[in-house]
């Protein structure tokens, strides 16, 4: 099986490389038998070619079975027309990636004070408020004046029983419990369909409880009372904002896992951006790419009925939690003294 590899922007390349040393040694010690195919995009493609998305590297997107993506710097691109494609979302629609699966899982002594949580935030991920993604042709925002600027959100009811599901299905297996995030108090109408289809499908999980919660107080509850809560389904952009405040609460934005999901394709993305005041500095902690990476080898495992998968996923995310359990062993950000390279050594010596 050939996994694509997308380094990006900034940090990018070297915590994709941080991360294939992981990688590597799951791959010998499970006996995985994993190539990776590596391949530019970004600012990179769009000095050489006049685009951040080559046409041959989306071809082999399409046909790649997993894909790791490294963090991009979007606000850096020129308009599209100038050759500026968002990769991130470029990807989540043209593979129809429609369920971006972000966990938020407190560690001891990485975030003092804090309150325990483990929880999973289930984003759609093709449509809402997002400009680069919500539209056949042209994009979700416009001006009519100089001085006007007018948003269109999108919400299918196809989009929103999707990730639906796939949030039950996912509390199913854990603590079997749904809050629903929406706005519906003041989008009635669009976030009242969201509602409507999370209601329809709740019927076919009897099993699981389902909580309805308004986004501004869902914010609040994360800070005071996150072990409450188990698998959160909500649209693009709520999901966003939520899933960085949860897992900053958790001990950082660096240490949560993510990736951007649909039925037939996965890739693993990390939540943090592309950092470029520290690009080649060896200070990168690439724990979010290591675990995204993880979620993408649990994910093929479903796929493929792959057991040795599920089993390097497990290795590899408790391999990341012993590391980081020991001061000694932490990267610079979170108080200890590894360069990026080194804390990945550190970790591929685990499993």
């Amino acid at each position: 099986m050939k996994i694509l590899v997308l380094p990006g922007d900034g940090i990018g390349p070297e915590i994709t490389t941080a991360t294939l040393t992981v990688l590597d040694r799951a791959n010998a010690r499970f006996k995985l038998g994993l190539e990776w195919q590596t391949e530019e995009i970004g600012l990179v493609t769009l000095k050489k070619h006049g685009t951040t998305l080559p046409p041959q590297v989306m071809e082999l997107a399409r046909q790649a079975p997993g894909i790791i993506l490294g963090p991009i710097s979007h606000l850096d691109y020129p308009p599209r027309e100038q050759g500026g494609v968002n990769v991130s979302g470029e990807l989540r629609v043209k593979l129809d990636l429609y369920a971006n699966i972000r966990p938020a899982r407190s560690r001891p002594g990485l975030a003092p004070g804090a309150k325990p949580m483990d929880l999973v935030i289930y984003r759609e991920n093709t449509e809402g408020f997002y400009a680069d993604r919500n539209m056949y042709a042209g994009g979700g925002e416009f001006m009519p004046t100089e001085d006007v600027a007018l948003a269109v959100r999108k919400v299918t009811a196809r989009q929103c029983s999707r990730i639906a599901r796939a949030g039950f299905a996912a509390a199913v297996l854990r603590r079997k419990k749904v809050t629903a995030v929406h706005k519906a108090n003041v989008l009635r109408i669009s976030d009242g369909l969201f509602l409507r289809e999370v209601r329809k499908v709740a019927q076919e999980f009897p099993q699981v409880v389902l909580e309805e919660a308004i986004v501004d107080a869902m914010a609040a509850l994360l800070v005071r009372d996150p072990g409450r809560f188990d698998v959160i389904v909500t649209g693009n952009m709520f999901g966003d904002i939520l899933s960085d405040e949860a897992s900053e609460l958790s001990g950082s934005l660096g240490l949560a896992g993510s990736v951007n999901a649909g039925d037939d394709r996965c890739v693993a993305q990390a939540q943090h951006g592309s950092a470029p005041d520290i690009a080649g500095q060896d200070r990168a902690n690439p724990t979010s790419l290591i675990l995204s990476a993880a979620m993408l080898f649990e994910w093929l495992a479903g796929r493929h009925r792959n057991d040795a998968l599920a089993r390097a996923a497990q290795s590899i995310t408790q391999a990341v939690d012993e590391t980081l359990a020991g001061p000694a062993t932490r990267t610079r950000d979170i108080g200890g003294t590894l360069g990026t390279q080194a804390f990945a050594a550190a970790i591929a010596a685990k499993i």
